[in-house]
């Protein structure tokens, strides 16, 4: 079966930092809640996404806690939940880890966060050079999965010491909780392929994602392994291309730009992520670039920092530009969309059909089996057709 023909693992994400209508405004904004997290998990639940990705940062929610809140209050979901080398030892993550994926039988996923915003990471106490958190990231990492694969390690290294250290109870997954992973750096590359089980990639343009795959690829077969591969993008996802558009161009209506030279400041100056340099050089802060693949929109990335692009247009045309990264070796997309819970249904309601999935909750029948149309909610109830 060619790959493009596979259907797609999808996520969705949770915005646990705060959510919105619209970029750089606070008109329609949505300060972070716990119940409204849990509405959109319990939404991407029953639409048919396979799992949500809980983002790591000051600004948002610790994953670890807030995944196994969602955990309780959904049945089927996976949680994309963050580990950053360096805020703690591997034991400890090792006995976190352990712990969710046992507590939510085996819905735990792991994404691992070397990098950042060198500020954050030294509020962390985080202050090794770039390269040189990979070789401390190995070391974790060797400590880490020994743990959870085996019930112990042990480990006289550079940068992590752990002697015979023990983990007392096994994860629910065997041999471990898949890990994650995404950065474009050549160090990122060696690591991924050393270490990995899934590489993710932010939205770039096709050609510039298949040159990672490949280098990923090529440092994982080096050592006799497989990776797989997904993506990160946002979705803008409306019955038309042209409304598509039009929602993009609302998505940034109300975005100044002195908002945007902000931004755009702080993604150059304080981060040494070559993925976050790649994502601002597609549009170098400027709205006559936004377009920089067929409908792939860099509008996000004008203020947000990390994944910067959507893709835009109708269910045709973006099951179309996804069957091209399918062609090059994507078999998962994380998504997300503004605001996130009105998005999750209008991508699944939308581009599901058109890409094959269908919604994990069958739906419950309308009717004992005339074919019906939304008659608007009245006291009559739906309408049947031809009568």
């Amino acid at each position: 079966m060619p790959a493009s023909d596979k259907p797609l693992d999808f996520l969705w994400f949770i915005p646990s930092s705060g959510d919105g209508a619209y970029l750089g405004s606070d008109l329609r904004a949505r300060p972070g809640d716990p119940d409204y997290f849990r509405q959109i998990a319990r939404a991407a639940d029953r639409l048919g996404y396979s799992g949500v990705l809980i983002p790591t940062s000051v600004a948002c929610e610790e994953s670890f806690i807030l995944a196994a809140d969602l955990a309780a209050h959904t049945e089927r979901l996976k949680f994309l939940v963050a580990v950053r080398p360096g805020t703690a030892s591997p034991a400890y993550y090792a006995r976190l880890a352990s712990t969710l994926d046992r507590l939510s039988r085996g819905r735990l996923l792991l994404n691992i966060v070397v990098g950042g915003n060198a500020q954050e990471l030294a509020g962390d106490g985080i202050f090794l050079p770039h390269d040189e958190r990979y070789t401390h990231a190995r070391e974790f990492f060797d400590v880490f999965n020994s743990l959870l694969e085996t019930g112990e390690a042990h480990l006289d290294g550079t940068h992590i010491r752990a002697h015979h250290a023990k983990l007392g109870l096994p994860p629910f997954q065997k041999p471990r909780p898949p890990l994650y992973f995404g950065s474009s750096s050549d160090a990122a590359h060696d690591f991924a392929g050393d270490y990995v089980e899934k590489y993710l990639t932010w939205g770039e343009p096709p050609a510039l994602v298949a040159e990672k795959i490949e280098a990923v690829r090529r440092a994982a077969r080096a050592k006799g392994r497989e990776v797989s591969f997904g993506i990160r993008l946002h979705f803008i996802l409306r019955e038309t291309d042209e409304e598509a558009w039009a929602a993009a161009d609302r998505l940034i209506s109300h975005l100044s730009d002195e908002t945007i030279s902000q931004a755009q400041e702080v993604q150059k100056n304080q981060s040494d992520s070559v993925g976050q340099e790649r994502m601002r050089r597609l549009h170098e802060g400027r709205r006559d670039r936004l377009e920089v693949s067929p409908n792939l929109w860099a509008g996000v990335g004008l203020v947000r920092s990390g994944a910067g692009t959507a893709l835009v247009g109708s269910p045709a045309t973006v099951a179309a530009r996804l069957r091209e990264y399918q062609e090059i070796g994507i078999d998962t997309v994380i998504a997300s969309g503004y605001p996130h819970l009105e998005e999750a249904y209008t991508v699944a309601e939308l581009l599901f059909p058109e890409i094959g999935l269908k919604p994990a909750v069958p739906p419950l029948r309308p009717s004992f089996g005339a074919a019906q149309v939304f008659g608007g909610g009245g006291h009559g109830g739906n309408m049947k057709t031809g009568t």
